[in-house]
């Protein structure tokens, strides 16, 4: 009788699972219907208090082991990452059943370094007006936006001083796949460079 289960007989051994983890968060950067578009970001509060929030994924690098993402620099979470630059990124794709969680340091880029200002030129206009309003977290009077505040948003410069860059290097890797049966879990772990230097299965 055949498995019900859509990952029972999927063929995996622990050399495939660094090269198949970087190809899926490389595609999901063009993806949006991937299940790792949209990963959960983890940094401390200056109170020791752990914060997150889903963040959009902007590159991936797997040579690097390198993970980017744009944000509003007066944001709580660039303040957290200025303060301590600790953080684990969390990613689910409910398809598959596959949990990514990585760990690792980010590195901020603020809105006048090179690598802030490549990015924001490659944001499509619609993408550059979500920078425009206030500090994201502060109270709004008004929550209905028209399309005429929309439209004239749209080719307003001014938020790219509010743009700012986080690339995220990935120290390890949690790697999870729940099966119907026998779920399967291994941690990898990278050098500074980005090498792979420790791969293990562990108990799930």
């Amino acid at each position: 009788m055949a498995s019900d289960d859509p990952m029972a007989s999927l063929p995996l051994t622990l050399a495939d699972i660094d090269a198949s983890t970087w190809v899926e968060l490389v595609n999901a950067v063009a993806d949006p219907q991937s299940g790792f578009r949209y990963l959960t970001l983890c940094s401390v509060d200056a109170e020791s208090k752990p914060q997150a929030r889903m963040v959009v994924l902007r590159d991936a690098d797997r040579a690097t082991r390198t993970l980017a993402f744009h944000t509003d620099v007066r944001s709580p979470k660039w303040l957290e990452l200025s303060r301590n630059p600790h953080m684990t990124i969390l990613g689910f794709c409910g398809q598959t059943r596959l949990q990514l969680r990585l760990q690792g340091t980010a590195r901020i880029y603020s809105p006048d370094s090179a690598v802030a200002n490549h990015a924001w030129q490659a944001l499509p206009s619609w993408t550059r007006q979500t920078y425009t309003g206030g500090p994201p977290g502060n109270e709004h009077a008004d929550a209905t936006l028209t399309e005429t505040d929309a439209l004239q948003g749209t080719h307003d410069t001014k938020g790219k001083m509010h743009f700012g860059v986080i690339h995220f290097k990935t120290r390890t890797l949690d790697w999870l796949q729940l099966r119907r049966r026998h779920n399967l879990r291994a941690r990898l772990s990278y050098d500074a460079s980005g090498i792979l230097v420790d791969v293990r299965w562990i108990n799930p």
